[in-house]
């Protein structure tokens, strides 16, 4: 008897562990495991920081709303035409100098607002490594910025509101669609530079991996660019940039600082799609099809508004540069109601990428980990309503799904991974 429990123990100790190999590859049960791992106050803040900016979307578009119409109603635009119709003749110096009063007293008067999304919330949640006077050298460089290009794209769409009043909605689109490449060309090169530093990123066997995948799949890979981020906020982050000869991919110090190499590779196959797939193209014509949308419709409901209030407002009609309120309450309605279309395009292109990034890198284990990470500041379990609506990029969830099921398609024996435990971040309070 002794002998058959003998050879029957040799048969098992043989026989189980091809039963343990054979069992199949449990994605949902992997995806658990990860998901699991972000728990408590640590999840509670992830959830109370995302959900927190549904709302923002909103009273960001009510803010920016008051400040238009506080400008219509005090008739102040009306006034700065007439101040630059007493210095200059030309009808584009009118322009010009309109668009740059309105620009700056629309800063000034949401400037509350940009300092609490853009600083006193991000330090509220731990994601902030500026003090407020840094983040406001920022804040006046972007509105320098934006002082120089508005006024000449504004300057330049009236000029064919003006000329061409029936279609000018087709030019004022290939106008936007130009100036929006331009700007793709150009903000790489000469923009970025001036609010982070971009130095080459140094050899070593991380660089040498990401031009390794590069090369697989006939990707320029003669520049990889590191950028201090850290400077300004806790955020991982890499992305691809610029069109044509300025397309780079750039990735911040945080990424290699609080990530391993297998998942910096994953993060950087993820953008490598970007790149092959063209998503920048794409983004231009999305652009052009918002414009489009925009613009037609503004020609149609702008003069109606204008005829009916105009001479309340000191407005003459549409091609009046008094009328640039008009034009941005319209366009700030238009851009809220566009936003979940905005963010289903996106979505999209992200997901390619994500597929893109699994099967260059075949890192499936580190990208589930850096979806993980960033749930510092995306809810890592939305509903499906919640992610159509809101969501610019996948979910944690369905990113560590689709990372779990490639590793199931094509890991031979998969075997789940069970991650430890993130960090327990103190909940700070709204």
């Amino acid at each position: 008897m002794r002998r058959k429990l003998t050879g029957l123990t040799a048969v098992l100790l043989v026989l189980v562990p091809f039963a343990a190999q054979a069992a199949p590859f449990d994605v949902e049960a992997a995806t658990r495991a990860y998901l699991d791992t972000l728990q408590g106050a640590a999840r509670a803040k992830s959830d109370a920081y995302f959900e927190g900016g549904y709302w923002l979307v909103l009273w960001g578009a009510l803010v920016s709303l008051l400040a238009d119409g506080l400008l219509l109603g005090f008739r102040f635009t009306a006034k700065l035409r007439s101040m630059a119709e007493s210095r200059f003749k030309r009808p584009f110096a009118i322009i010009w100098l309109t668009a740059l009063s309105y620009g700056l007293a629309g800063w000034l008067l949401t400037l509350p607002w940009s300092i609490y999304t853009g600083f006193l919330r991000e330090a509220q949640y731990g994601l902030m490594n500026q003090t407020l006077a840094e983040w406001f050298i920022d804040a006046l460089k972007g509105l320098g910025i934006s002082l120089v290009v508005a006024p000449l794209i504004m300057a330049a769409i009236y000029a064919v509101i003006r000329r061409f009043p029936k279609n000018w909605w087709l030019l004022g689109t290939g106008l936007v669609t130009a100036f929006g490449a331009f700007a793709m060309l150009l903000a790489p090169v000469y923009v970025a530079p001036l609010f982070n530093t971009y130095t080459e990123m140094p050899t070593g066997p991380v660089r040498d991996r990401i031009v390794a995948m590069a090369t697989s799949r006939a990707i320029p890979a003669e520049h990889i660019y590191v950028f201090d981020a850290s400077k300004q906020t806790k955020r991982i982050s890499a992305n691809v940039s610029g069109i044509g000869p300025t397309i780079r991919i750039s990735l911040n110090d945080n990424l290699l600082n609080r990530s391993t190499p297998q998942e910096v590779a994953a993060v950087m196959g993820h953008e490598m799609g970007h790149y092959k797939l063209n998503h920048v193209w794409w983004g231009l014509l999305f652009l052009t099809c918002l414009a489009a949308a925009a613009f037609f419709l503004i020609s149609r409901i702008a003069p109606r508004l204008i005829a009916r209030h105009g001479p309340r407002w000191g407005i003459r009609d549409l091609a009046d540069p008094a009328s640039l309120p008009v034009l941005g309450i319209l366009i700030t309605l238009f851009g809220l109601i566009a936003t979940p279309l905005q963010n289903t395009m996106i979505r999209v292109d992200e997901s390619q990428a994500d597929a893109f990034g699994l099967d260059v890198a075949q890192e499936p284990d580190a990208f589930a980990s850096v979806a993980m990470k960033l749930s510092e500041y995306r809810k890592i379990e939305p509903t499906t309503l919640e992610e159509m609506l809101f969501f610019d990029h996948p979910s944690g969830a369905t990113r560590v799904r689709m990372s779990m099921q490639w590793k199931k398609d094509h890991v031979p024996n998969a075997q789940m991974v069970v991650p430890p435990p993130m960090p327990q971040g103190d909940l700070k309070e709204k």
